[in-house]
């Protein structure tokens, strides 16, 4: 077995509980990890004997501009649309980071975690 990450995604949307947060937008960052048997890619040197991380990335991307209230919302839709993808992916980690959240003090960002597995 081996994983298949992107880190550091950047997007802006239009997540949040408050009305403000779904008018104005904010910045997110998603960092998304796919547990897979890479075997076939480390003998083979092909990229079917992997899972394409452009594939991820549109998932993710198409995701976030879908607007949503909750974070967890966001991350739910991801784990459950690369696993329909790839039926060789074995688990995913999704992480969805906000930046600057609507606390009342300092905090850099808020970040869901979520894992899923078959």
């Amino acid at each position: 077995m081996g994983k298949v990450a992107l880190e550091g995604l950047e997007f802006f949307a239009y997540h949040g509980y408050y009305e403000e947060e779904q008018k104005l937008g904010n910045k997110y960052e998603v960092n998304i990890e796919v547990e897979t048997n890479l075997q076939k890619a480390a003998h083979d040197d092909t990229l079917s004997g992997t899972v394409n991380y452009e594939t991820i990335y549109k998932i993710v991307n198409e995701e976030m501009l879908i607007p949503s209230k909750m974070l967890e919302h966001v991350a739910g839709r991801i784990t459950t649309r690369a696993l329909k993808t790839f039926p060789e992916i074995t688990g995913v980690n999704v992480e969805i980071s906000k930046y600057n959240p609507p606390v009342k003090g300092v905090c850099r960002k808020a970040k869901v975690t979520m894992y899923k597995s078959r």
